[in-house]
Parts: C-alpha cells; structure tokens; sequence
C-alpha cells in the first residue's frame, strides 16, 4: 500500500503541468513558515542564546554556519538522487529539480566555508586549515559550480541533463566524505556536537535555536528550489497549451511574471545561438 502511494506519487510529480499545479499550492504557506523558523531561529542564537564557556561570543556564528553547511549537504544529496533519476529514467522533472537544486546550494556551501573561515581564525588562530573537512567541503562548492557549468555550457538540455547528472551522482561519495571526515581523521575541526540520534553534547539553550535555524534555512532552500523549477517548467514547457492558457488565465499576477521571466531567458538563449 506504501509503495503505491510513493510510486503514484512519483508519477504525478514526474509531470511537469501537476508539479506546477501543486507548487502553486504549497508556496503560499511553505514561504512564510520558513521566513518564520529561519528568522526566530537566528535571532535566537544570535541575541538570546547564553555564550560559551569557552569562546564567549565567537561560537554564535554556528547559528549560520551549521544549517549553511547541513543544507549544502542536503541539497548535494537530493541533487545526486536527481541526476541519478535524470540519468537513468530520463525523467525531465528530475533534470528540472536538479538545475534548480544547484545554486542555492552552491551559495549555501560558500557560505559555510566563509563562516568557518571566520570562526576558525579566533579558535584556531588561522582562518584556514587544509584539514580534511574543510579540504571536502571546499570539492563540495567546486562539485556544484561544475554542475552548473555544464548545465549552462551544453546547449541542449537533455545532454546538460545527462553530463551534470554523472557529475552530481559521483559528487555524492564526497558528501560522505564531508559529514564523516572529523571521525576517520583527526583534525582541527570539532566533531559533531548536534545529533539527530544519540545525545547531543551542546547546551539545550544553544541547541534548539540551532535546530529552529537549521529547519528554517531547508524550508528556504525548498521554497527557493521550487520557485526555480516552476520557472524552468515555464521555460521548458512555454510551447505547451497549458502554459500560454495560464499565462491568459493569470495576466497580472506571479505567475505571469514567472512566464515573463521565462519569455526573457528565451530571448537571452536565442541572442547567444545567434552569435
């Protein structure tokens, strides 16, 4: 019963015309919500949260580098699952997803090395250490910008697809390598104090702001990754009867300026074939 409830799913968010449907209906409330935790979740560390024992106030930039940093992972994640989709399947949402995927990622993992940077200067006296988290995390950044290199360079989407797919699939290895590097090697960089399960070696006080700011900042990334692919849809299905009966249906509201926004890459694609 579980396994058709997924598979069907799967088959309608496979479909460019429901997913648009349906992230027209989850936006609304999934925007505020994560605008909600994110802002709560940072005020809270950042203002309210006692300091450290140890580092006084320096540690309270955790608040912004670990959900940077566990959302980077996240979202390399679901970009891996994506391309190994669009590879295999050829299913175009997954190429969709894994386009819009990638840059908020890529932002999110610079980010947390620059977060990390200014940490790891009054902690360990240098802003930077090529020890093997932070080595991994910088191969995660270099992983995405080189997905949407070859997603941008390749003309043809369903080829861009495929090469960026092979790339963010083989770019999962290193994300196990970013999250267990701290145990296998011994470095400058703490292990982990905040677990999911098992228990966690940080202050209450200090761990549940952190974990209000880390939901927060996936809610961001999953309101920016389905904003970024109803755009793509747009783009990508603009010939469709759908999209233009939308575009009648919806003159004068975001989703007319989602299309409008399509309309404008358009033209920018088509004036770079030209030359």
């Amino acid at each position: 019963m579980v396994w058709q409830t997924i598979k069907r799913w799967y088959h309608m968010l496979g479909s460019p015309r429901y997913f648009y449907t349906f992230s027209s209906a989850l936006l609304p409330w999934l925007t505020p919500i994560a605008l909600l935790l994110f802002t709560v979740g940072i005020v809270w560390g950042l203002a309210f949260a006692p300091s450290d024992y140890q580092q006084g106030n320096s540690y309270r930039i955790i608040f912004i580098h670990v959900p940077a940093s566990s959302g980077a992972l996240m979202g390399y994640m679901a970009m891996g699952v994506a391309g190994l989709v669009a590879v295999v399947w050829r299913m175009k949402m997954a190429e969709v997803m894994m386009k819009a995927i990638a840059p908020f990622g890529a932002a999110l993992a610079a980010i947390s090395l620059t977060t990390g940077a200014l940490w790891g200067k009054p902690t360990w006296g240098t802003y930077w250490q090529w020890d093997a988290r932070m080595t991994s995390m910088l191969i995660l950044l270099f992983m995405y910008v080189g997905v949407i290199a070859l997603q941008n360079v390749i003309r043809d989407p369903r080829q861009a697809a495929r090469a960026a797919g092979l790339l963010a699939m083989v770019g999962v290895i290193n994300v196990i390598i970013v999250k267990y590097s701290v145990e296998w090697v011994q470095t400058l960089h703490q292990g982990s104090t905040l677990k999911l399960v098992g228990e966690s070696t940080i202050n209450p006080a200090m761990k549940y702001p952190l974990l209000i700011s880390m939901l927060g900042t996936w809610l961001l990334y999953a309101v920016n990754v389905l904003v970024r692919a109803r755009t793509e849809v747009v783009w990508r299905e603009r010939r469709s009867k759908w999209v233009r009966k939308l575009v009648k249906e919806t003159a004068g509201s975001l989703d007319a300026l989602v299309y409008v926004h399509s309309l404008r890459k358009i033209c920018t694609c088509s004036r770079s074939e030209g030359h």
